[in-house]
């Protein structure tokens, strides 16, 4: 079994440094944040240039070539709302540690994202909603069968979507949060991978709070059958948790030492 992937969250514009960094082609916030996650366990960084109306594709590209060209290649997920910013970020990215993942397609106005992803040999997040929150898990199901069934149709293999069930904020939406579980355990039944917003189940939640909410869903949700999650490598009680459960599941050898590998 492979290892829990991790893709680190923090090269994001809505923080006001990485913002800052991205207008003014700062390199050192940004490769700071890069490297402190890569260090702390992610194998991919995601990297939130957000919609990019303006110099999209020059910015996606000069921010992919710095991340990988002072971060030994390493794989990047190109999330923005830009498509020609994330063809853009393709033409100049290395595959030499795994290939792009297109953050993201849906069931709606981003489908064509999936034929995207299929023209570039590149991954693609697949989001099982297509206006808002699906209603329940039949909903979700659908929608993960109708991108399952795009993928296919424009020659994808299924190990290159990562289908995204939703992780819902635990604050105000308690009642829905099996759901998503369920969900996920349906979707690894089918034999499909699966990856969410972690940090998005204690949105709102008190700051002490969020890395216990975090942790334990993360936990509940990889035994059922979570394959990997957007996520803050930073938080060592989150990576704990991801680094104890992948030691369960018998993805990775019991050392007395294995929280410090």
């Amino acid at each position: 079994m492979e290892k829990f992937m991790v893709i680190g969250e923090r090269i994001h514009c809505i923080s006001p440094v990485i913002r800052k960094a991205l207008e003014e082609r700062d390199p050192g916030p940004i490769l700071e944040r890069a490297k402190e996650q890569i260090k702390a366990g992610a194998a991919y960084l995601d990297v939130n240039i957000g919609p990019a109306e303006k110099n999209g594709e020059e910015l996606m590209q000069w921010v992919v070539q710095l991340i990988q060209s002072e971060c030994d290649n390493v794989p990047l997920a190109l999330d923005t709302a830009n498509k020609k910013a994330i063809e853009a970020g393709i033409k100049v990215y290395n595959r030499a540690k795994g290939k792009p993942i297109i953050n993201s397609a849906d069931a709606g106005d981003r489908i064509d994202n999936i034929n995207l992803a299929a023209a570039n040999d590149a991954m693609v997040i697949a989001l099982c909603a297509k206006e808002g929150i699906p209603a329940d898990n039949d909903e979700r199901m659908m929608y993960c069968q109708q991108l399952l069934e795009r993928a296919l149709e424009a020659g994808m293999d299924p190990e290159d979507l990562l289908f995204d069930p939703l992780f819902l904020v635990i604050k105000g939406m308690q009642d829905k949060q099996v759901q998503v579980l369920e969900a996920v355990r349906m979707m690894s039944e089918m034999g499909l991978k699966t990856t969410g917003g972690l940090s998005n189940v204690s949105n709102g939640a008190p700051k002490a709070l969020r890395p216990i909410l975090d942790a334990y869903t993360v936990a509940m949700a990889m035994m059922c059958g979570l394959t990997s999650a957007i996520a803050n490598p930073c938080d060592k009680k989150v990576m704990e948790a991801i680094k104890t459960c992948d030691m369960i599941l018998g993805r990775t050898l019991y050392a007395d030492s294995f929280l410090e590998l």
